[in-house]
């Protein structure tokens, strides 16, 4: 009896311990953290491009009401026309304000109206360029899993507050509570694949595939939002992107267990000396040469089109089809490439792709023309972000204490400085130059930029095993608890599959 009793608890000690052990290896899963994050990108871009067929008529309707059916549709047939070419992300769309005050002289609307669309989009840009930096030094403090999670909670509020608003003033709250939960999304998430990947050729392909979920987002917020609107109403498609959001949120606690991190006992570089790194400086200024490209060619090109070409509605509606597909097959496939050749050569040769085909788009003569440079552009793009995200990582390692916030803070400033600045300065330099010349300049920018991508081919460099960039405060901090961080990921090795 006592011998059956025994083996009983044994084999209910066996399962239990094989149940902890299952658990434990799903938590410490390289790739279901890869597969968190991306679906958290993924999440976030499709909220943020969900709003373009929607938010402008809806601005209206708030306006104006139901009255003069008539004039609603004019105007909501000339937004939708300027709206749906900006199936990418943050957006200020200028285009639509300067073509909907062109059409206010004829009646059509008034000068408010587009004032409130142009400020609505812009409003996330701004508020995600002022909390980079912030949630930069936050994951300092406390990690990564905890800035995502905040992340995905804050796009959780922002759905909601974008379903059940009735008024104009929630709206832009909703935008602005969006930029803060898209910074520490993307931060977090990079943060966090960085950290959970040492090994510089494993990080190169995993981060690739991460940030094939801003593209993905992309690809699908625009048609889902538009369908939505359309034959459901407006709350529904933010509804449903809410369930999603909460989903991930449960997942994170439930795989992630957010918690600080033991990696925060590390005194963290000072900003000053990262944004003082020439390999980072150069890195992050490559992003922000070729992303510029795409952040003022968006909001110009459609009035462009509209000036030069007769098209059809739905054909406006896909312009930017093929460079979302190029953004993610860079980010996808490129990855491992650019470990292999070398990522300085991949991202001077991208800036190059981006160059040559900003070049190109003016000499389309018909809408078929666009498909190549704007695919070659979305490509560029994407093997640029995907040789340069880990070459931070690898930076932050070779010279600095490895604690990766701050630097993908500094990078998402460069993305955000793009997509607020740019347009703007671009929507004021189309009116002097003309479109053509302003989006020649900037392939010329990314050409003449491209041979300093040179200077980074030494920051690869495997002989540099230690920081070497770090004030003298901060090494024996380093030396001392680095080696429980190295053990760490050393004990958790055989479970990132």
């Amino acid at each position: 009896m006592d011998l059956a009793l025994t083996l009983r608890s044994d084999h209910g000690l066996f399962i239990m311990r094989e149940e902890q052990s299952i658990v434990w290896r799903i938590q410490h899963s390289g790739r279901i953290i890869v597969s968190l994050v991306y679906f958290s990108l993924f999440l976030d871009n499709v909220l943020l491009t969900v709003v373009v067929p929607i938010i402008p008529d809806y601005l209206y309707k708030l306006e104006h009401g139901k009255s003069n059916q008539t004039e609603k549709d004019s105007l909501r047939y000339d937004l939708d026309n300027d709206t749906a070419t900006t199936v990418n992300n943050s957006r200020i769309f200028v285009g639509i304000v300067a073509y909907i005050e062109n059409r206010s002289s004829e009646g059509i609307t008034q000068l408010d109206l587009p004032e409130q669309i142009g400020l609505f989009f812009a409003t996330k840009a701004f508020v995600q360029l002022v909390a980079n930096t912030l949630v930069g030094q936050f994951t300092n403090r406390v990690g990564y899993t905890i800035p995502l999670l905040v992340g995905s909670l804050t796009l959780l509020i922002s759905s909601l507050l974008f379903a059940l608003e009735r008024n104009v003033a929630l709206l832009f709250v909703a935008r602005g509570v969006q930029g803060i939960g898209s910074a520490c999304t993307a931060i977090g998430g990079m943060a966090l694949v960085a950290d959970r990947y040492p090994d510089d050729k494993d990080r190169s392909k995993v981060m690739g595939i991460a940030m094939g979920g801003i593209a993905t987002g992309v690809l699908v917020g625009y048609p889902f939002g538009g369908v939505m609107y359309n034959f459901v109403g407006k709350a529904s498609p933010f509804l449903i992107l809410a369930g999603l959001i909460f989903l991930n949120v449960v997942l994170q606690f439930i795989i992630l267990q957010p918690r600080v991190a033991p990696e925060t006992m590390l005194q963290p570089s000072p900003l000053k000396l990262l944004v003082a790194d020439p390999y980072i400086l150069i890195a992050c200024g490559a992003v922000w040469v070729s992303t510029s490209a795409m952040a003022v060619l968006e909001p110009c090109l459609p009035v462009w089109l509209m000036d030069t070409m007769e098209l059809p509605r739905w054909q406006l509606g896909t312009v930017f089809v093929p460079d979302s597909v190029g953004y993610l097959l860079g980010t996808n496939l490129f990855g491992s490439v650019a470990f292999r050749i070398g990522r300085w050569l991949a991202a001077l040769v991208s800036l190059l792709v981006v160059g040559v085909c900003a070049l190109g788009v003016p000499l389309a003569t018909r809408m078929v023309h666009l498909i190549v440079p704007h695919f070659g552009l979305g490509l560029g793009i994407g093997i640029t972000d995907a040789a340069l995200m880990p070459l931070l990582a690898h930076v932050v390692d070779t010279r600095h204490v490895a604690m990766y916030g701050t630097v993908y803070s500094i990078v998402q400033v460069a993305v955000s400085l793009a997509y607020s600045i740019a347009p703007l300065v671009g929507g004021v330099l189309v009116q002097w130059v003309g479109f053509p010349w302003l989006i020649r300049s900037l392939g010329i920018l990314n050409i003449i930029y491209s041979p300093l991508c040179f200077l980074l081919r030494k920051a690869e460099s495997k002989e540099e095993d230690k920081p070497i960039v770090m004030d003298s405060s901060l090494e024996e901090s380093y030396q001392s608890i680095g080696k429980l961080i190295s053990y760490s990921r050393f004990f958790n090795e055989d479970v990132e599959g």
